[in-house]
């Protein structure tokens, strides 16, 4: 069996109101979602789903390969672009092109890529999330009563400019999940917007009312240091890792114990979060994955021993594709068709020709207002 070709499409998610966090706010809702599927010469396909600009760089480490070799493959497109780097849009390509050999060799084995990775359990247990730094009380009150419906009873909001806001937010989604447990876990999304003084401050104001569970992101990606100040001026759990593409980054955080909760990106790949999360069981720390359409990461979080909670942000899947999935009981109960279990209607899709956003200018090192975190508004250039 060779790998022959690839050819890629793009659909969106319609999350039907704004969405984003304190870096940027997408008003219309429509994002879009990059599907890449690896083509066989048996007939057989596979799907990844995420941002694959880079494709062309790496498949010739694929082209003409036996798909089967996942694992091996993996390394041999990190290793087929080692003079010019494998991080950025590079790695998003790489942990695309990874999805979709997983999702050839379970349906190779005619079965669902959660019981080929050796999982006993088709439930993963999840946390309710959902981009929702622009919503009104009222209306993030309404969004997560419609998780708290379905079985939730934790839940991760985007914050990080104003302390009271948040803290007002934090305690209405406690109330709404309380339904499911007297005491919601409550985590806080920064999206890394703080310095390490701003970090503390802001921590001692929250922690003050709030039991936090944990505190996502709270400062740039690669600051081990100041992630380490911050879990031991706090007492809620120190998460970050979504960011982070190869496991040379993570280690800086180990050796420093700078994080809690370990977190990959679900874009990144099925072998880049199984890697991920073997350094985190080695060190006795727990995994997450940072949720994405579909869910596909979910099937190797099913699999590893030391999973706690995905992130999930949508119960609806992007359009055109169906999944053999359901969101209910507070978390993910997988299907039992082959591999993802996805399916693609390349039709609808192309039919449609739709168009979304995710790229935005704005970053943490941009603020609106005079007094910078005091406004509580969305960065915008």
């Amino acid at each position: 069996m060779k790998i022959t070709g690839y050819h890629s499409l793009t659909t969106v998610c319609d999350w039907g109101r704004p969405v984003g966090d304190i870096n940027g706010i997408i008003e219309n809702g429509v994002t879009d979602v990059p599907v890449l599927i690896i083509e066989t010469d048996e007939g057989i396909s596979g799907i990844g789903l995420g941002g694959h600009s880079d494709i062309e760089r790496v498949f010739p480490a694929l082209e003409g390969e036996d798909p089967r070799a996942v694992t091996a493959l993996y390394d041999r497109m990190q290793g087929y672009v080692f003079k010019s780097g494998h991080c950025g849009s590079v790695f998003g390509a790489i942990g695309v092109a990874d999805m979709a050999l997983w999702d050839i060799k379970a349906k190779l084995a005619g079965e669902p890529l959660w019981r080929l990775l050796g999982a006993r359990d088709r439930f993963v247990p999840g946390y309710a999330s959902g981009l929702d730094y622009a919503l009104d009380d009222q209306a993030l009150v309404a969004f997560y009563g419609q998780w708290a419906v379905r079985g939730f009873s934790s839940a991760k909001i985007k914050g990080g400019g104003d302390p009271s806001r948040d803290i007002t937010r934090l305690k209405a989604v406690r109330d709404v999940l309380s339904v499911n447990a007297p005491r919601p876990s409550l985590m806080l999304d920064v999206n890394e917007s703080w310095s390490r003084k701003e970090a503390v401050r802001y921590m001692r104001a929250v922690e003050d009312q709030i039991d936090l569970t944990w505190i996502e992101e709270p400062m740039r990606r690669w600051d081990a240091d100041g992630h380490a100040v911050l879990t031991s001026a706090c007492r809620a759990s120190i998460a970050t890792g979504e960011n982070l593409t190869g496991l040379e980054q993570y280690r800086p955080f180990f050796e420093k114990n700078a994080v809690d909760i370990v977190q990959a990106g679900s874009c990144w790949g099925i072998s880049h979060f199984l890697r991920v999360a073997n350094l985190a069981h080695a060190h006795d720390l727990p995994v997450s994955p940072v949720g994405y359409n579909a869910n596909p990461v979910a099937h190797a979080a099913a699999a590893v021993p030391n999973h706690i909670a995905c992130e999930i942000q949508n119960i609806a899947p992007p359009f055109g594709i169906a999944v053999d999935q359901e969101i209910a009981d507070g978390g993910i109960i997988l299907g039992d068709k082959p591999g993802f279990g996805f399916e693609v209607d390349e039709v609808a899709i192309s039919r449609r020709q739709l168009n979304g956003v995710w790229a935005d200018k704005a970053g943490p090192h941009v603020r609106t207002g005079k007094s910078g975190l005091s406004t509580g508004a969305p960065a915008r250039t």
